[in-house]
């Protein structure tokens, strides 16, 4: 049985938020550092509005103008065009900028692979990462399926009529829709879009059979009754339990494994800047990242949008993304989505 998977390191502790701390966030305008941004700083993201990129950012940038945590202001800009790859080609362009910064996934791997787009992790100046994000199989609440044996039972009797909705081509929502198909038998007809949250609209109004959506990019749907949530990639439920709709909570989803269906996929949420900045600037986002994690208001985020928290910078950051690269160089590969050089 084909297994696609990886582990993670061990999640970080979620520890209570203490006025001390609150203290400290509070502070951080009023630090020295080696460098610090003389203008406005553009917060690139290579996927379309209303998506858990999107969502996080202008999170982390309300966080940022509550807290003050900085003095020049944050722009984010969309750039979603080729599937991402408006805005990494953009960020990579800019060489030596480091008033830009871009939110960054698993498209960093998936399109250079995929299109042989001329780019490489390697060519920016990595930050850090903040967090990583589950997959969800979701259906249309009007729908009679209750669990994800039952509607991937469905969809290979089906054969290729149910149509599955996912964020661009060839990308994580693709490369989870075609482990599906190898693994329960089910042939799914792709439609890609712009982003989750469009792919959520299209699964509200029933377009598309199914999305293989991150928590943050139904959670709205879901807590309204519309959408359905089937089963998590992950070989653990959510840790979450705090109730979202009338009755359950993130902890009350069922692990896809759980279902006979051993499909994993997690996915990093993490900044870079462009290639040819300076440590000291990669240092003081970095930081400025660490500030953010620590407010309520992420915590708050995490838990509603079902994030796992996770803070890598520096070394440590570097080997996580060369592992992680790796991982998905060989899913890409065993997908038939690479292409021809």
């Amino acid at each position: 049985m084909m297994k696609l998977t990886r582990k993670l390191f061990n999640r970080t502790s979620l520890l209570p938020f203490s006025l001390a701390a609150l203290a400290c966030v509070a502070t951080l305008p009023n630090q020295a550092y080696a460098w610090e941004p003389t203008k406005p700083v553009e917060v690139i993201i290579p996927a379309g509005a209303g998506g858990a990129s999107d969502q996080m950012a202008r999170t982390i940038q309300g966080i940022v103008v509550k807290h003050q945590l900085m003095k020049q202001p944050m722009l984010i800009i969309n750039k979603g065009g080729a599937s991402g790859a408006e805005g990494i080609m953009d960020v990579k362009d800019s060489k030596g900028n480091p008033h830009k910064l871009m939110v960054a996934f698993s498209a960093i791997y998936t399109l250079p692979i995929a299109v042989n787009l001329p780019f490489n992790w390697r060519d920016l100046n990595p930050v850090a990462m903040i967090a990583s994000d589950e997959f969800l199989l979701w259906v249309n609440s009007d729908t009679p399926y209750k669990t994800a044996k039952e509607y991937l039972d469905a969809a290979k009797k089906a054969n290729g009529a149910f149509k599955m909705g996912g964020t661009g081509s060839k990308r994580e929502d693709h490369i989870i829709t075609v482990a599906l198909d190898k693994i329960a038998g089910a042939k799914f007809t792709y439609i890609p879009y712009k982003s989750g949250g469009e792919a959520a609209t299209q699964l509200v109004g029933k377009h598309i059979d199914s999305n293989v959506n991150n928590p943050s990019e139904n959670i709205a749907q879901w807590r309204a009754g519309q959408v359905r949530a089937l089963c998590v990639f992950s070989e653990q439920r959510m840790v979450y339990k705090d109730k979202i709709t009338k009755d359950q909570s993130w902890a009350d989803i069922p692990t896809c494994k759980e279902s006979g269906v051993d499909v994993q996929y997690q996915m990093l949420r993490a900044f870079f800047l462009p290639g040819g900045t300076t440590a000291d600037q990669a240092a003081y986002y970095a930081e400025l990242l660490k500030k953010v994690t620590a407010t309520p208001e992420w915590k708050d985020y995490v838990a509603k949008q079902a994030l796992k928290e996770v803070y890598l910078t520096g070394a440590d950051f570097v080997k996580f993304l060369e592992k992680d690269e790796a991982f998905h160089n060989k899913l890409m590969h065993e997908a038939g989505f690479a292409a021809k050089k």
